[in-house]
This record gives C-alpha cells, structure tokens and sequence, in this order.
C-alpha cells in the first residue's frame, strides 16, 4: 500500500460547491492510484481529525478562504504534516490580489493599473470623494473586485463614476478590501505551472459566452469555450509562459499553481493574479492544460502529491 493520504475539501467559503468536486474528483484518482486515501469535509473538527487519521500527506482541494489564504497550510505545519501546493507565506501574498499585485508593480511586471482601499478607508476617511479622480486615472470601465475572494466572486464593472458606488457596495459585501483595476479588453488567457522544477504546461484561453469569464462561465458546462493550445502567436505564447513562471518564483510558489493573464489588442499581456490551488473539475483550465500535454489526470494528480513528499 502507498501513503495515506487525506483530502482536505469544502470548507466554509464561497467556493465550498467547487472544492467538493474538485476533492471528490482527487480522492478517486487517488484511490486508482493504489494510495490510501481518508477524506475530510473541514469544519472546526479538523485538528482533531487530522489527529486521528494520522496521514502522511494532505492533498489540499479547498478553494477561498481558510484553503488558499496560508490558514490550513499553518496548521498543517503545527501538525508537522506534509501537504501539496505553496507554503503559507506565497499562500497568503496570492489571496491578497492587492498585495500580490503591488508585488508585481515593483517587480516591473505588466499588471493593469490600480487602486485599493478597505472599509475604513471610505466609512473613516472620505475616500469616496477621490472616486473621481480615481475614474480620470484609470478610465471606464473599471473593474471592482474584492482582494481575497476566487472564481470570479464579487466582481463588478462600473461604466460610470455614478455606478461606482453600488460596485464599491458588492465588492465590501464579499471582502474588507477591494480593488480598482484598469479594465484591459482583450482575451483571457490561463498558465499552469506544474512540478517541484515548475516548468509550464500548454497556454489555454477561455472564450466566455457572456461578457466576461464570470463564476458561472468557469463552472456550468458549455457556458464557455477553450482552446488549448491557444491559438496566439507563438512569441506570445512563450512570453506568456516566460512572464507566468517568473510571477510562480517571484512569489515563492511551489508545487503547482495557475496564473491568470489578458492579452490586450496589441497582443500585450498583463498579469491578472495568481492562484495556487486550481480547481480539478469538469471545467477546470489546468486538468484540461494538463492532458494537452499528454498528462492525464491521475498522472497530474500523482505528480502534484508526489512533490509535496519529496
């Protein structure tokens, strides 16, 4: 028998659907694979489970909160077990979008212009009065997102300084923090980043049917299309995995991870954000990365666990 191995899904966030699937959808490789596996819904229980079941890994599926924020990766290292994916400190700098991109700004990585506030900013020093000045500089429309939040949740497009506002107010509803980026039209574009050497699989691109590749887009089938590879110029494509690989390694990142770009009508790109646990359903982009080039999912799965032994 192989190492046993728990998998960590659900959880309390936003994502809790999507991470079943997607720890659902491990725990089977898993088991095809020959390793012992336990699984674990997370709730307040889970020190004392991970007690009990005593495993030689974890193979992290949460998405959100408590699974991507360095919350689960801390306790697991107080638990002195191994896990897959980054560690707590990269975990914590990819949530925090704010963070991660004030990272690549003073790197000299392209990333949209922006602006970030929290909820004091406006409720204790008068930040709505610089919205104006904030939609001359970035332009419209500008894209409201909340910093820590995944798969899209919460995002809002002001067209107008008047729709700023109730954009601002979504946003807050999902997080403390938000931010203001400079909308950049182009195509949406996704790099996987695989292995204890990282090293890039295929550059895929989501065609959203609707206007943009919005939650329900990533996770209902056939509300959007992929093409992997995706069918850009070859110079791009290697810049955009060039660009991805540096955004892992400047943030520390290990095990695996996807970054998101756009490239704009001059075929530019621009760093959107990090994640570091990639959905593993259906619909997921680097399952699908994976098997154009030529792994399938019980090999991607192995791989990932595999580094989080060595």
């Amino acid at each position: 028998m192989k190492e046993k191995v728990v998998v960590l899904k659900g959880g309390r966030s936003l994502e809790r659907n999507i991470s079943l699937k997607s720890g659902s959808r491990v725990e089977k490789a898993l088991e095809e694979l020959g390793y012992g596996v336990e699984s674990i819904d997370v709730d307040e229980r889970l020190v004392k489970k991970l007690k009990e079941v005593k495993p030689d890994v974890a193979f992290i599926a949460m998405h959100g909160r408590s699974g991507e924020d360095g919350t689960v990766q801390e306790l697991l290292d107080i638990l002195g077990i191994p896990y897959t994916g980054s560690r707590v400190l990269p975990s914590i700098r990819c949530m925090d979008k704010v963070l991660s991109k004030h990272i690549f700004q003073g790197a000299g990585i392209p990333t949209p212009a922006f602006y970030a506030f929290n909820r004091d900013a406006f409720q204790e020093l008068g930040a709505s009065d610089a919205l104006s000045i904030i939609g001359k500089e970035l332009g419209y429309p500008i894209v409201v997102k909340p910093s820590a939040q995944g798969s899209a949740l919460g995002i809002r497009f002001a067209h107008t300084e008047s729709e700023l506002p109730a954009a601002l107010i979504s946003a807050f509803s999902f997080d403390n923090k938000v931010l203001l980026e400079k909308y950049v039209k182009g195509r949406e574009l996704a790099v996987s980043i695989l292995g204890r050497e990282p090293r890039t699989l295929p550059v895929v691109e989501a065609i959203p049917k609707t206007k943009f590749f919005d939650f329900e887009s990533r996770y209902t089938m056939g509300k959007a299309d992929y093409v992997v590879p995706a069918e850009i110029p070859a110079d791009v494509a290697d810049e955009a995995e060039e660009l991805s690989l540096q955004c892992f390694n400047l943030l520390q990142c290990s095990g695996f991870g996807r970054v998101d770009l756009i490239m704009d009508e001059d075929n530019r790109l621009h760093v959107l954000e990090i994640n570091t646990i990639p959905g593993f359903t259906e619909t997921s982009l680097m399952p699908m990365c994976a098997q154009a080039a030529g792994i399938s999912f019980n090999e991607l799965v192995e791989e990932i666990l595999r580094a989080a032994l060595d």
